[in-house]
């Protein structure tokens, strides 16, 4: 037993031994040649300043309806023409429940004129499964996002979907009876409901917005135009604005508003007037950069002034905006990303002597097999600790070309073109 112990101690002393040799040649060759490297990869950086401002549109109010059930009918940023509705107000709740037997036997009887005219051929119920697939994927997105108000609609969607889909086996006759028996049912429900509904229509067309947040009648178009820095930090929202049927946003354009440093406002405008293309890019909501020009300018105040930014594309997803963090974006940089510490100022070769020479010329050492081998760059950014470089290689020399993917060597000892590092 003790022989046993003895060896089994031995054994792992040994072991325990060769760790630490293992370790520490690591640390000695790393100490020695602490090579580190990292993957260079595409990047783009926006330039431009960042800012707190106001959405502004033109806005109509609609009337509040505080008589009887209210029933929205539009979704949020929806077109809607002069005079269409908007939503329905109904006399009690009665009422309101015949509107949903009148909308699922309306939903019915359209699934059933589907299978008819359609007859199920095999290519249609192929499509139904795919559109049955892609709406249970959006309807799972839009409860994992809290979207509700989708979810409710892609519910609907796949309800009738799956409808459709289960009269693979009814025959014609069958389908006729059941259309006709249906629209018996619907006429009668609908002469029980157009007593006891009235519509709220459109008084303009425009896009149909649920939020009303009072600035409607404190921030347009007009009035944005002509504030100056500490009228528009001193904003406040109207709170005697209100309505539970919503409103109209009218027009195509839109305004932003916000207060920058006179220098950042004469910049802007330079930028401008030399054809620089601005655009918006909003902290949330929307999401893609958004082109705008400069509306106005308004006059110093302390040194500081009210900058109006104009845009007329995706008014329909900015219904919901108002006071938001964006980025005034001027221009972008876009090339390859490095650290600062790969950056090197000349090209170092190894002389046949084992002497070393170098040459000017800007760029990184990259493990390309076995060795290090300098890559020549333009460094168009300079960060506080990454560059954005582009290639810098002869046409003819493809091969010391900088891609992105590259292994980089960020930090090495006596580093040259050729040395072997693998």
């Amino acid at each position: 037993m003790k022989k046993q112990n003895l060896g089994s101690r031995l054994l792992m002393a040994v072991v325990t031994l060769a760790v630490i040799a293992y370790f520490g040649v690591g640390v000695f060759r790393y100490v020695e040649d602490p090579l580190s490297t990292t993957l260079a990869y595409t990047y783009q950086l926006s330039e431009g300043v960042d800012v707190t401002g106001y959405v502004v549109r033109q806005e109509s109010i609609l009337p509040d309806e505080d008589a009887g059930v209210l029933r929205l009918t539009r979704g949020e940023g929806e077109r809607v023409s002069k005079g269409g509705t908007v939503a329905a107000v109904y006399a009690d709740h009665a009422s309101l429940e015949r509107q949903s037997e009148v909308d699922e036997l309306t939903t019915r009887i359209e699934q059933l004129q589907y299978a008819r005219d359609a007859a199920l051929a095999d290519e249609v119920s192929i499509k139904l499964d795919s559109q049955i697939f892609q709406c249970v994927l959006d309807y799972r997105a839009d409860l994992t996002d809290g979207r509700l108000r989708e979810a409710e609609t892609h519910g609907t969607k796949l309800r009738s979907l799956i409808l459709k889909r289960d009269y693979n086996d009814t025959g014609g006759g069958e389908l006729d009876a059941q259309i006709a028996e249906l629209e018996a049912q619907l006429k009668e429900k609908k002469s029980q409901v157009s007593a006891s509904v009235r519509r709220v229509a459109a008084p303009a067309s425009g896009l149909w917005s649920a939020v009303v947040d009072g600035y409607e009648t404190v921030l347009t178009p007009q009035s944005v135009a002509a504030m100056t820095p500490s009228q528009l930090s001193s904003l406040q929202a109207d709170a005697a604005v209100r309505s539970n049927t919503g409103k109209m946003v009218l027009g195509d354009k839109w305004y932003f508003a916000a207060t920058l440093s006179q220098a950042e406002a004469e910049s802007l405008r330079k930028e401008e007037s030399r054809g620089v293309s601005l655009s918006l890019r909003f902290a949330k909501e929307a999401e893609r950069d958004l082109p705008v020009t400069i509306s106005s300018i308004s006059a110093v105040e302390n040194g500081r002034c009210v900058v109006v930014l104009e845009g007329n594309t995706f008014l329909q997803e900015l219904t919901m905006l108002r006071q938001q963090r964006a980025r005034i974006i001027t221009g972008s940089v876009e090339g390859i990303r490095v650290p600062k510490e790969a950056l090197r100022a000349e090209k170092t070769t190894q002389t046949q002597e084992g002497g070393t020479v170098k040459s000017d010329g800007t760029g990184v050492y990259c493990v390309v097999g076995m060795e290090a081998r300098f890559k020549p760059v333009e460094v168009v950014y300079s960060g506080e600790s990454f560059a954005i470089v582009r290639a810098n290689a002869p046409a003819d020399k493809e091969r010391i070309r900088l891609r992105p993917g590259d292994e980089v060597i960020v930090a090495a000892r006596g580093l040259y073109d050729g040395k072997v590092v693998g």
